[in-house]
């Protein structure tokens, strides 16, 4: 059992109560767009429906194949949205806040959980508020650190105001890692809880390792592949990236850069290195064969709220070059499960990925034990904090004071 914060409680020592409800999922993007937020929220949402919970997930319709308002059950409602500027393949949720009260008003659900602080999430905030229904939110990305990377930098502080005016209107944000808990605690949001995220190690596997693709990438068995997940675009640090792979091909000329992804910046990097194979978007079974047909991966990302790729990287079998930040700070311990840079320091970076790449010994004694790490990141150990923090919720909400005082909660 996970110990929340000091504004919940160990749901274990209250009175038993029935752990199955009415959740009302809202995000702003769902699959099949590719992102680490999509993917996640997708897990969620299937891993509570396996759990029977009973899911109704809120949306921006995707295409003109769907549909605009309510999808073929209460389970799938569908929202109007709009192309988000510079990712023609993301859309975001325009204001909704009408339609989701008479929604909930005839529906009501027992919690709402908001995935992402958009117009969408925004409107579902101010029904959930007028309905006096449970808001739990995540802190899924870090949009003032991209503010920084698209000459708007001016906005980060009314973007830092607008999140803590949203997320300290929830019962409860979770957060992916401590150190973002305590970030956020520093900038004044609250309350907060640490709910890790999951890592799919069936998936994920260096079993799914394929010569036949490596083949296609123009290298040999014993040739070295070095791998890049993520969306390509400015705020990933992609020049660091770049710099490392030279590094590396001074040390090793035949190495073969893999870059899975796609983006605003895909053009210019593939100008600067027409080296690499740039394999676009890749999901499921063939994203997991591409992480284990590689033989290390290098992330320079420097604005991830998690980076879920970290973990899945690791649980292919890969020796990761990263900073210590994010996932990479959580799961990697330098020299024993993979190599960590100080935040912030390329040429450290640089430097770790020219020395991975010239040890074929310490790649091997780097991704058996990272592998090992990931084994105890399931999606199981997850659901069951989320459950544990609805409970909180729904309890904090519904249960008269002098019953909460009982049980040592006092209202916030």
């Amino acid at each position: 059992m996970q110990n929340l914060e000091d504004d919940f409680f160990l749901v274990d020592e209250l009175p038993a109560f029935k752990r199955t409800w009415r959740i009302a999922m809202v995000t702003e993007t769902y699959p099949p767009e590719v992102n680490g937020v999509a993917n996640t929220v997708a897990k969620v949402v299937d891993g509570l429906r396996a759990r029977g919970q009973t899911v109704q997930l809120v949306r921006p319709r995707q295409g003109q194949a769907e549909q605009s308002g309510q999808g073929n059950d209460l389970n799938d409602v569908l929202t109007r949205g709009m192309t988000i500027p510079m990712y023609a393949h993301l859309r975001m949720g325009l204001p909704s806040k009408r339609a989701l009260v008479n929604l909930w008003t005839v529906h009501r659900p027992d919690l709402v959980h908001i995935a992402t602080e958009g117009p969408l999430g925004w409107s579902a905030l101010q029904a959930a508020i007028k309905l006096k229904l449970p808001v739990c939110s995540d802190f899924r990305t870090n949009f003032q650190a991209y503010s920084l990377h698209y000459g708007i930098g001016w906005l980060q502080k009314p973007i830092m105001a607008y999140l803590r005016k949203f997320h300290n209107r929830c019962h409860c944000t979770m957060v992916p890692t401590e150190g973002l808990r305590q970030q956020l605690m520093a900038a004044g949001f609250g309350p907060l809880s640490v709910v890790a995220r999951g890592v799919d190690t069936r998936l994920f596997s260096p079993n799914k390792r394929s010569q036949g693709l490596r083949n296609q990438w123009g290298a040999g068995p014993d040739g070295l592949v070095v791998l890049h997940v993520g969306r390509l675009a400015p705020e990933k640090n992609l020049n660091v990236l770049m710099q490392a792979f030279a590094r590396i091909r001074i040390v090793e000329p035949h190495a073969r850069l893999v870059v899975v992804g796609d983006g605003p910046a895909r053009a210019d990097m593939e100008a600067k290195c027409p080296e690499a194979y740039f394999a676009g978007f890749q999901s499921g079974e063939a994203l997991a064969t591409h992480y284990a047909s590689s033989d290390m991966f290098l992330f320079p990302s420097l604005t991830e709220t998690y980076g879920n790729v970290t973990p899945e990287a690791m649980a292919s079998g890969l020796a990761v070059v990263a900073f210590d930040d994010a996932a990479a700070g959580q799961l990697i311990t330098h020299r024993q499960n993979g190599l960590l840079a100080p935040k912030t320091d390329a040429q450290a970076f640089v430097s770790l990925a020219g020395e991975l790449a010239s040890d074929a010994v310490l790649r091997e004694r780097l991704g058996t034990p990272a592998r090992a790490t990931t084994q105890g990141h399931g999606w199981d150990a997850i659901l069951r904090s989320i459950e544990d923090i609805y409970a909180a919720s729904i309890l904090r909400t519904n249960t008269p004071v002098s019953e909460l005082q009982q049980t040592g909660l006092q209202p916030g």
